[in-house]
């Protein structure tokens, strides 16, 4: 009879003289035992008591026997990987051997919760809007085994037809294979479920989009006055214009300790607390930043210990500071789209503060190494990115030179 153990699991395989069948033959099994508890794996063969008795002493194997065989090792072989590793448990065997598979849905629950209590709210964020997207199409129970290359490709020409962009596809594609690569390792999917790849289903590349405005607009924007709200809120997305794009997490959790030989010095949040290299962002504190502090922010010079705008209080949970934050941005967004639409031009988020800081830095002659710098960006390539292509009049201003 055929034993292994390793790491207090046994594998073996026996005769299940619990379920004799019609013909008067029993169901080979193999049995693993683990902390006292059996889970048993069928073989797809059956044996007469005496045939099992004599199987092992016959100089050679039937084909029935060399079956069992082969589903002894092929079970003992999952075994010995996941007890080397550490990882044992019946759910990560039956998944390895295809048996069970888990929904792409609870993985992503899963992880949902992981992210909650590392305090990675955003991110949370972003795999909870995944996963909304994935059940509109596949409804609330997606099996792993359904989710094929083709599966993707409808999933995203149906994401298409809801008017999604390329960009978020991309992020929603990106966020459902970091499941899958995080499945496959901890041993609760199979590597012949993973449906990306070269010859499977490719993620399309997220589409740039104009998000910078002109240094013209940027003053419209500037010398626009109305509802004090509204005002408020455009003080706001100056500030984070002027203090190198800031974005507004980092923005709203400035302290004045933060100010410091005439310059804002802050870490921005993204790279704090992760294994990138951290960069310290300095900004020159303008005139025009001054003025909004003591219009918009808590005034004058304050304790250092002090926020410089009066949104953050300082007691939040990671969760509620990206409630605020989130809340924060909606509103200075809806503000945004007020001006834009009383200055003529195409509506525009807080997010095109920090893309029109690097344009017209860019168009007024810096070095784009200077610019990543003030962005705190640890790549030139990542700068890039925020970089918006030529106006309409530099085309023509340079096509003019052609003769």
């Amino acid at each position: 009879m055929y034993r292994f153990n390793k790491d207090g699991i046994s594998v073996l395989a026996i005769v299940d003289r619990r379920r004799k069948k019609n013909n008067g033959l029993y169901p080979v099994k193999i049995e693993v035992i683990y902390r006292r508890v059996q889970k048993y794996f069928p073989t797809g063969k059956d044996v007469s008591l005496e045939e099992w008795d004599n199987m092992w002493k016959a100089r050679r194997w039937s084909h029935k026997s060399s079956s069992i065989e082969n589903s002894f090792h092929l079970i003992r072989a999952a075994v010995e990987e996941l007890a080397e590793k550490g990882m044992f448990t019946f759910q990560k065997l039956e998944a390895r051997l295809g048996r069970r598979s888990d929904t792409v849905n609870n993985m992503m629950q899963k992880r949902m919760k992981e992210l909650m209590s590392l305090g990675k709210v955003n991110s949370y964020y972003r795999f909870r809007s995944t996963l909304k997207a994935l059940e509109r199409f596949g409804g609330p129970h997606i099996r792993i085994e359904t989710v094929t290359s083709g599966w993707l490709r409808k999933c995203e020409a149906f994401w298409r037809r809801e008017g999604k962009g390329a960009t978020t596809i991309n992020i929603y594609m990106k966020t459902l294979q970091n499941v899958y690569r995080m499945a496959i390792e901890d041993g609760n999917v199979r590597e012949a479920f993973y449906p990306f790849g070269k010859d499977e289903y490719q993620i399309p590349a997220s589409t740039p989009r104009k998000l910078a405005l002109s240094k013209e607009q940027v003053e419209a924007v500037s010398n626009w006055t109305g509802d004090s709200g509204v005002e408020y809120w455009r003080d706001l997305w100056m500030f984070s214009y002027l203090c190198n794009g800031i974005n507004f997490r980092d923005m709203l959790f400035l302290k004045y300790g933060n100010i410091k030989d005439g310059e804002v010095t802050f870490i921005g949040s993204k790279t704090e607390n992760t294994r990138r290299q951290t960069k310290v962002i300095k900004a020159p504190l303008l005139r025009e930043m001054e003025e909004i502090m003591q219009r918009s922010g808590n005034g004058g010079s304050g304790d250092p210990g002090k926020y410089i705008f009066r949104i953050a209080k300082g007691n939040e949970t990671p969760l509620q500071v990206a409630t605020l934050v989130r809340k924060a941005i909606a509103e200075c967004n809806a503000a945004m789209k007020v001006i834009a639409q009383d200055i003529g031009i195409s509506p525009f988020s807080t997010y095109a503060a920090r893309h029109s800081f690097a344009t017209i830095l860019k168009r007024s002659g810096a070095d784009i190494t200077f610019i990543s710098e003030c962005l705190g960006h640890t790549s030139v390539k990542t700068t890039e990115c925020y970089l918006s292509g030529y106006e309409k009049e530099d085309r023509l201003r340079f096509a003019e030179r052609l003769l």
